[in-house]
């Protein structure tokens, strides 16, 4: 298999003639994080293996994996699906269960898929793989158009805030690749998609069991005159995705060596979540209200000029001040909110429903502590986008308003500004699951 993390033709050859790998380059490539998602049988992982095919980002003994068990159910041609559906109930009921992750590069960017399953009973694990998403991919089936899945996988694109959205209509070669069928649905979603906050949603059709517009352009739609999924993936620009005004580093560890080379070294270690952090800029640590200057920014024992997302990083500072895990490194004239009562939207991902005043524990970046839903505001009706505000309980897959009280002060940004501090998991402290996922709207008026 062709190594797709090779440069481009021009580059220095190696031994064997084939280019040479270029690290710093490939280090340095964009990293595009999507998600495909939609209702049952629309196409997804079937999609995902034909991307992975043609790219030529396959190895030969997944190939060949892939190949017998086609040929072991009867198919006709290879099962592309196989090569992300996993687990063994998948591969049974031609269905995706859990979120399948597959990790592949072109000469452009990298790229990280979450094959993400259709069915409504698997919604929680949807939101598991958007949670970090750059792009969404929503499949439709070019035969139903626009369904209750379409509708409730957008929704929550949406309301993880998703800034790229790909509308893949599917099948179309069922279809006799109608441009009519094609900007019927395309009109139905964007009716759709004028009541959420989706910025950018560009549509392609296409045929992912016969490739047509997934890496090359279709000759049978002569119509489309748009990219390939491929080509917009590598040319869509997601560099101003990040926030880079709001400086906010989470203190994940506290690094002191003790050694007679590092003997007086104090380090904080951790994943800058938004803005750029530079030796000399004046910073405070919060909630203890400390300021000091950032001495160096090292990566790796090597000191960097700049850090930004999603760099991970060790901060030094010039004065030895209280600074744990758990605390926030902002600027002082640009601070996170601080405070123990806040509004959010909560998606409940458990069997057992969420019950107010009960108490669980709440992960928000590296700071742990315990909480309460003080009070339920509303529910929100998927299908509808009504709220019934006489809800007194989530249920599995529901999202609602919620208002949460916290036994420690949290650092927190609104989610709609800044999403790495903007959310937070909610767990059950007798089971140690996680049984919500919270995007926070504000402290609570």
């Amino acid at each position: 298999m062709p190594d797709p993390t090779t440069t481009t033709t021009d580059a220095p050859a190696d031994a064997s003639g084939r280019p040479a790998f270029d690290r710093e380059r490939y280090l340095h490539m964009d990293l595009l994080r999507l998600l495909t998602c939609g209702s049952v049988d629309d196409g997804k992982s079937t999609l995902i293996g034909r991307l992975l095919y043609d790219s030529k980002s396959i190895f030969e003994d997944q190939l060949a994996a892939a190949e017998s068990a086609s040929k072991s159910r009867g198919d006709e041609r290879v099962n592309l699906a196989l090569l992300t559906d996993g687990l063994r109930a998948e591969r049974e009921q031609g269905i995706t269960i859990d979120v399948a992750y597959r990790y592949f590069a072109t000469p452009r960017r990298k790229f990280i898929i979450a094959d993400c399953p259709g069915h409504v009973q698997y919604t929680r694990n949807m939101v598991t793989g958007a949670s970090t998403a750059n792009l969404a991919v929503v499949l439709i089936d070019a035969r139903q158009g626009v369904v209750e899945q379409t509708r409730r996988h957008s929704f929550i694109a949406s309301l993880l805030r998703i800034p790229h959205v790909v509308v893949c209509i599917n099948k179309m070669d069922l279809v006799d690749w109608s441009e009519e069928v094609f900007e019927k649905i395309r009109a139905d979603y964007e009716d759709f998609a004028a009541k959420l906050e989706i910025a950018d949603v560009t549509f392609i059709p296409m045929s992912a069991l016969l490739g047509d517009n997934v890496v090359t352009r279709s000759e049978h739609m002569p119509w489309y005159q748009g990219p390939s999924l491929m080509h917009h993936l590598e040319h869509v620009h997601i560099a101003s995705d990040r926030d880079l005004i709001n400086a906010r580093f989470p203190v994940q560890w506290v690094v002191r060596p003790q050694s007679d080379e590092h003997h007086d070294y104090r380090g904080y270690a951790g994943q800058v979540a938004s803005g750029v952090f530079r030796p000399g800029d004046r910073v405070i640590a919060l909630p203890g209200g400390f300021e000091s200057t950032i001495a160096t920014v090292e990566v790796g024992g090597e000191t960097v000029e700049q850090a930004f997302p999603p760099m991970s990083v060790t901060i030094t500072l010039t004065d030895d001040i209280d600074v744990s895990r758990g605390d926030c490194l902002c600027k002082p004239d640009n601070r996170p909110h601080v405070g123990q009562d806040l509004e959010a939207m909560l998606v409940w991902l458990a069997e057992e429903p969420m019950q107010p005043r009960k108490k669980y524990a709440i992960k928000h970046t590296s700071r742990s502590a315990r909480c309460m839903v003080t009070d339920l505001k509303y529910r929100l009706n998927i299908q509808t986008l009504h709220k019934e505000p006489d809800a007194t309980a989530l249920a599995l897959n529901e999202i609602g308003r919620v208002s949460l009280r916290t036994t420690a002060p949290l650092m927190f940004d609104p989610y709609r500004q800044t999403r790495q501090t903007g959310c937070f998991i909610v767990i059950d402290e007798a089971t140690n699951n996680t049984v919500g996922a919270g995007m926070i709207l504000g402290p609570v008026t």
